[in-house]
């Protein structure tokens, strides 16, 4: 299933949908099902089998909306928590990093672990907000989010994928001359906005091997990045294992897995993000996020 938060001037405030074609089929429709996206998945793969059985038994969807009538919020709006992020999770992009910032290269023998706060969330379509007078060096890096289905601790990796919801695309925006002046990726990476995420969630059913998707992005339709997530040093099932080992993951956390190598501040010469450019980041068997920078 592709399921989304959204607004509608059909409905009242926001509420959970599942995308079908160009339509779609608010959860309000089809019984008593959670409002919100984190409610839905705290309540577990018992309350997915109840949705689609409801969805099946549903023959009259009148009632369903155009999806091109629907305003798209991120699919979680607001996490519980930060948004839990690896660095250098791609070896072509720990070169080009290392090269970029004259470092000697050596990949990772653990995941480089880093957050972005919840207020950093944004809309899969929505403006990201561009304050020269804080930074200079606005990068973009698309990456694959991952959605933790159930809570767990030390977990396998031989079953690591059993935990996972579903996966959603995120662009990791980052503030480069932040990173660097505060020695830390925490600033960064938080900017207000800075985490477009969506444009829904595939469950995980639907995505057997995260490790054979495609990722690319765009700046004003210029190809920027194009990589494969079986690239990564770190797989998902890994990934979740690691940081399992010691902090419990929790129904409804968000972990972005890495961007591969293309990113700006590692080009010759480096490249930023504008006002008015477009990034676009897209996954295979997801889809596709599309943000405006907006000066302020």
């Amino acid at each position: 299933m592709h399921l989304i938060t959204f607004e509608s001037k059909r409905t009242v405030g926001s509420q959970v949908g599942i995308v079908l074609g160009e339509r779609v089929v608010p959860l309000s429709l089809l019984g008593n099902f959670p409002d919100t996206m984190l409610e839905l998945i705290k309540l577990g793969s018992k309350e997915l089998r109840r949705v689609r059985k409801a969805l099946r038994e549903q023959r009259d969807l009148v009632s369903s909306l155009p999806l091109a009538d629907t305003t798209l919020l991120a699919p979680i709006p607001r996490p519980t928590k930060n948004v839990i992020c690896l660095g250098w999770n791609y070896s072509a992009h720990a070169d080009e990093s290392g090269r970029a910032t004259g470092q000697k290269v050596e990949l990772p023998e653990h995941p480089v672990v880093f957050t972005k706060a919840p207020t950093a969330v944004n809309k899969p379509y929505g403006d990201v907000v561009y304050n020269r007078r804080l930074t200079r060096q606005l990068d973009w890096e698309v990456e694959l989010g991952v959605i933790i289905g159930r809570s767990g601790k030390t977990i396998p990796v031989k079953s690591a994928l059993n935990y996972v919801f579903g996966y959603t695309v995120i662009n990791d925006i980052s503030a480069r001359d932040l990173q660097q002046r505060h020695r830390q990726f925490f600033l960064g990476k938080s900017l207000d906005g800075a985490c477009p995420m969506g444009p829904w969630i595939v469950t995980a059913d639907e995505i057997p091997d995260p490790q054979s998707l495609t990722l690319r992005s765009y700046v004003n339709d210029a190809l920027k990045q194009n990589g494969t997530t079986a690239d990564q040093i770190f797989t998902v099932a890994q990934t979740i294992s690691i940081l399992s080992q010691g902090m419990t993951l929790e129904a409804g956390d968000i972990i972005a897995t890495g961007t591969p190598d293309g990113v700006g501040f590692a080009r010759t010469p480096p490249e930023f993000l504008e006002a008015e450019d477009v990034v676009v980041c897209e996954i295979s068997e997801i889809g596709l996020i599309r943000n405006r920078i907006v000066a302020t």
